[in-house]
This record gives C-alpha cells, structure tokens and sequence, in this order.
C-alpha cells in the first residue's frame, strides 16, 4: 500500500557538549547567557571527564528516535502511515529548531512532540515547549504538533522500569533484601509553591513500582539528586544524605533506580556510579543501580504508543498491536 502520510516524532532532550573544550559555551547557554564561574566549569569539566569526556545523551536519544520510528513503521505502513523521527536538544546542537526546520523541509505537517522526561514542570518539560513554540514561529513552520506534557504513569515506562529492576537484583544474594531508593533530578523548591506537579507526579511513579515490585512499606523511598550550585533551596532528599543516613541505620545494600532518566548521562554515569558510589563505598555499603532504559524493547514499546495515543485522529483499527504490547 502506497504511504500517503509522513507523520513527524519530535523527540527533544537536554543537551550535553561534544567536548571538554565546549563547556564553559555550554553553560554559558544552560545559564541563559549568564557567565558561568569558572569553578564552576573546572567542576562540570571534571565529571565530564570522569565517564571518558563526553556524554552519550545525544547518542542514545538519536538511537530512540530510529527504534520508536522503525518500531511504528513496521507496524504501520500497511496503513498508510510512514513515521520519520527527529532529535532537538535544549542547551546544544543539535538544537530544537534545527529540528523544525528539517521537519518543514522534509514536508512533515502532522508531528508529536515528547520530552525525554517522563515527569512534568513549568522549569524543565514547559521550557522544552516554549523553545518549540519559539521555533516554529521563527522559521515560518506550518506543522501540527500534539503535545506530550507528561507520562510518569504509563504503564510501559512502568514495566519497563520493573525489568531494570529485576536485572539489577541479580546483583545482590538472592536472599538479600537491598533498600530501594528511587531518584531523579532535582529542582528548585520554589516550584512546590506554584502548585507544579513535579514533586508529585514522582512520588506517584515511585508508588507505582513500589506496588509493581511488591516492596515493603519501610523498604525503599523516593530522594532526589544532581541539585544545582546555587544559594536557593532545593527539592530533597539529596541522595548522598539519604544514602549515609541508611548506612548509620545499619542497611548494608542499596539498590538505586532512576526514574526520571531515561538513558545514559553524566547524572547517571557520574552522579550516581561515581559520586554515590563513593559514598557507599565510604560507609561499607554495596550499592548498585538499575540499567538505563535505554533502548530496551520495552521501553521503546512504550514511547510508541504514546506516539500513537498522542495522533489526533488515529482510525483506532491502525493502534492494533499484540495484547501484551504496554507491558501492563
């Protein structure tokens, strides 16, 4: 059957320097032009190096792309749909503008836009949407675009969270019961008093496994990481804390899972395998971390469906797809 339509799947992400020698222009952009202290970059520069000079961000959202628009494709081209996936990055190239603009010229007039982050706020996935908005206005882009906000509850992110899970318990005795700590990026306070869902949606997503994986009350918590070096308050527990307070409690295995990242970064690949690592090491604990989703069938299987879930319109004879397929 002829392909009659090209849908777009915009998928946008934060943004990381190809180079040591990118980060103090780096900064620069992630601090809205402020200039950064160069502490501050000798800092950053530092961790950068710690996981081999470069993050592969940039590598593994370009690898989601392909798999979510070859996935779709196989799917669906008998019904006359064709999926073309694009990657725009927040704080470097390539840039989420860029992106529009091969949307435009490749023809695209219907696309999905997703954040690769499951978890809503006005600070992170609302200023991925304002630089889209920016962008399809300042190059002239007559694209249609449904709006992923959030997506912390799907039940795909959740199963595909609980198989990283599974993995990472292999690393423990089998009849061990490692504490849980379930992570992700924090962010400035002050959005609690704005009413911002973030916190919230978290928390949620952290009971949500924690029923899936049928863990004990007492057994895991919810903590944040990667806080900013800045003077405000920020959203805690900070990790590192939370981690040397369970050791002077006596837990002796920690298993750490990211739910607010959805591949290999420095936040995973430094912030937690090094700088938590120390810290457990420090106080005798075996601390492991679950795998990054990656591009992990199941997880791929879900950014599908939420493109599919997203398409106005969609003849729901073409959403056909194995009974299995969102992982419960």
């Amino acid at each position: 059957m002829q392909v009659s339509e090209t849908v777009g799947i915009l998928l946008m992400a934060y943004g990381s320097p190809d180079s040591l020698d990118q980060m103090e222009p780096y900064l620069l952009d992630v601090r809205e032009g402020r200039p950064p202290p160069q502490e501050l970059v000798a800092e950053i520069r530092r961790r950068y190096a710690g996981i081999g000079g470069r993050s592969p961000l940039l590598d593994w959202t370009k690898a989601q792309a392909s798999a979510v628009a070859d996935l779709l494709n196989r799917e669906h081209a008998s019904h006359g749909l064709n999926f073309k996936a694009y990657v725009g990055m927040r704080h470097w190239e390539p840039r989420i503008g860029q992106a529009v603009e091969s949307m435009a010229a490749d023809g695209i007039r219907r696309a999905i836009a997703l954040v690769m982050a499951p978890h809503s706020s006005r600070m992170s996935v609302g200023k991925y949407f304002e630089h889209l908005e920016k962008s399809i206005e300042e190059k002239g882009a007559d694209i249609q675009f449904a709006r992923i906000e959030h997506w912390h509850d799907h039940p795909g992110l959740i199963a595909a969270i609980t198989e990283k899970y599974f993995e990472a318990r292999t690393r423990f005795a089998a009849t061990s019961d490692p504490y849980v700590l379930f992570t992700a990026h924090s962010l400035p306070a002050r959005i609690l008093e704005v009413g911002d869902p973030y916190d919230a949606q978290l928390r949620e997503t952290s009971r949500l496994l924690a029923n899936r994986l049928e863990l004990q009350d007492g057994r895991w918590q919810f903590c944040y990481q990667s806080a900013g070096a800045s003077a405000v308050p920020w959203l805690g527990p900070q990790i590192e804390t939370v981690i040397a307070e369970l050791a002077q409690n006596g837990e002796e295995e920690i298993l750490v899972v990211p739910i607010g990242f959805v591949c290999d970064h420095v936040e995973v690949l430094y912030d937690i395998d090094i700088g938590c690592q120390q810290i457990a090491q420090s106080h005798g604990v075996h601390l492991e971390r679950s795998p990054s989703l990656n591009t992990s069938a199941t997880f791929i299987r879900a950014l599908a469906d939420l493109v599919l879930e997203a398409m106005p319109g969609l003849d729901p004879a073409q959403q056909s797809r194995p009974d299995h397929a969102r992982g419960g």
